[in-house]
């Protein structure tokens, strides 16, 4: 994530100081992003003179001193809450005042960070989307201590980077990811109801998605919402209602495509479905009694997209997102939304 931001500031003409632990792993990182700079030469998006200028206004280091002239800090550092603070509380020494601290967290209270060092009034949250110097969306985040021209600063930068900027408040998971989390809960109760991963999956297809729900996890690996899930267990309302499949299936060794097995099985690019899932899906259904049903696509589709709108409806309550097309826009742009249905709220604004 940190390289792309890097590459994505180079192409918008900012001078990038990458900061990491070690030399090797600096270095490494001064690899990745040039990697990305060629990549975007030989494809033709840059030529050579711009190759070379972007590559001109990059530097690495290990030394935090060496960021104190910078206008803007961005951490990408792992999404742990004490090491971005220990990180903020080391860029406090060295960093103007007046210089903007950003967190890209994904789920991390920025206003708890921001509470743990000496300007507060200066740190908002700038969301990336992976890869950072491709997606167009940044969710802008305005803390409680975030001053206007902080805020309007993160608008500016992210009009300079090429990305669609929308302002959401401090919520876990922002806009996108409260979205996302409803969506995901209401596709996990359908399996315990009844439906299959490749039901859900052929159905958001067939209604215009990239990409199913599924074959997404997949991609992108089980095992990182696996540990979020574990390090919410203890906080996790007993009353609620809990989809145990995911990890069920991270627990047998199914992480996702890189391991060749997940919500489905993998032979190189191929994706088949897979009947130990069928089998681990149908226990889990036991263990509480369910008596499966069957669902239509248009079924299975009313049900997510309700959830979407649910929880947009609550976002905008909380004074979380300013507007309805702010949570179409971000669902649009950051989760593969089919642009041509308008975004969930629009689509619940007609029914």
């Amino acid at each position: 994530m940190g390289c792309g931001i890097a590459v994505a500031a180079l192409g918008a003409g900012y001078m990038v100081i990458g900061l990491d632990q070690t030399p090797e792993a600096a270095g490494k990182g001064r690899e990745r992003i040039i990697g990305l700079l060629e990549r975007n030469l030989s494809s033709g998006r840059i030529d050579q003179e711009a190759f070379d200028t972007q590559l001109s206004r990059l530097t690495v280091t290990v030394s935090d001193a060496e960021l104190s002239p910078c206008d803007l800090v961005i951490e990408a550092v792992f999404d742990d809450f004490d090491v971005k603070v220990e990180l903020f509380r080391r860029l406090d020494r060295v960093l103007r005042p007046d210089a903007i601290l950003a967190t890209n967290t994904s789920y991390l209270n920025p206003d708890e960070i921001a509470a743990a060092t000496k300007h507060p009034e200066r740190i908002l949250g700038l969301h990336f989307f992976s890869p950072a110097n491709v997606m167009r969306l940044l969710e802008v985040v305005r803390c409680a201590a975030t001053t206007p021209d902080v805020l309007a600063t993160g608008l500016a930068l992210a009009k300079k980077l090429g990305k669609l900027s929308i302002v959401t408040g401090v919520t876990e998971g922002f806009i996108g990811n409260r979205i996302f989390s409803a969506y995901r809960r209401e596709a996990e109760f359908l399996l315990e109801d009844g439906a299959l991963p490749q039901d859900i999956d052929a159905a958001l297809e067939d209604y215009g998605f990239p990409m199913g729900l599924f074959a997404v996890y997949d991609m992108a690996g089980l095992e990182i919402a696996w540990a979020r899930r574990k390090r919410q267990a203890s906080s996790r309302d007993p009353s609620s209602r809990y989809v145990e499949i995911a990890d069920r299936l991270c627990e047998a060794g199914r992480l996702g495509k890189k391991a060749g097995r997940g919500w489905y099985g993998y032979s190189g690019e191929q994706r088949t479905i897979d009947p130990d899932v069928t089998a681990i899906i149908e226990a889990a259904r036991k263990v509480k009694g369910i008596t499966p049903r069957q669902f239509s696509a248009a079924e299975i589709i009313d049900r997510l997209l309700a959830a979407m709108a649910s929880e947009g409806e609550v976002l905008l309550a909380e004074g979380i997102a300013a507007r309805a097309s702010d949570i179409d826009l971000v669902m649009i742009n950051g989760y593969g939304f089919p642009a041509h249905k308008g975004g969930p709220m629009f689509v619940g604004q007609q029914a």
